[in-house]
């Protein structure tokens, strides 16, 4: 179950991601419409669990629908329901970089560009960093619509990034500058 509230919009939740969903993180690794936008290799919940949390230097967050009565600490079962997550890399250290991904059966739905937006205001309120980070495959559209969308700029290419689906895939980076993201809420 995903843990203590963190951001709230007006149809998502940020929350905490917790041990227990390492499950819902797994599912979207083993489906293919989902692991190959992404470039996450097939993993086992065991193999999951035992490299958890990977990474220390990031902040974890799970996307949810929560019911009304869902509080900010960790909600009950029937109050909330997973829908994705949002990870906020290397902020401790360098440029912070945004990694994002829901459930296919909520595609289109603009739960997503809510998350991503709510990450974006979350980074900028607890670190100093003067812009944020965010990667898409060339070919994932609809995510690199999503970044274009809340005012990032495409700021470069890594030709044949990474491994996907068979063959090496480039790499999109995109960026966004504080004063542009603060400039566009103030809209």
């Amino acid at each position: 179950m995903p843990g203590a509230l963190v951001a709230r919009g007006e149809r998502v939740t940020l929350r905490t991601t917790e041990e227990e969903d390492v499950s819902m993180l797994q599912r979207m690794r083993t489906d293919p419409t989902l692991r190959l936008p992404l470039g996450n290799p097939v993993t086992s919940r065991t193999e999951m669990v035992a490299e958890w949390p990977r990474d220390d230097d990031a902040d974890r967050f799970t996307v949810c629908l929560d019911d009304p009565p869902a509080g900010r600490g960790s909600p009950a079962e029937d109050e909330t329901r997973a829908i994705g997550f949002v990870n906020v890399e290397d902020a401790a250290w360098r440029r912070p970089e945004l990694g994002y991904g829901l459930v296919s059966e909520v595609h289109g739905e603009g739960y997503g560009k809510e998350a991503v937006a709510l990450a974006v205001d979350y980074t900028f309120r607890t670190y100093a960093h003067p812009a944020v980070g965010a990667g898409a495959f060339a070919f994932n559209d609809a995510s690199r619509a999503l970044l274009e969308s809340l005012g990032f700029t495409e700021e470069g290419r890594t030709r044949r990034d990474m491994f996907v689906d068979g063959e090496y895939r480039d790499m999109v980076q995109y960026g966004l500058l504080r004063e542009e993201w603060t400039t566009r809420s103030d809209d």
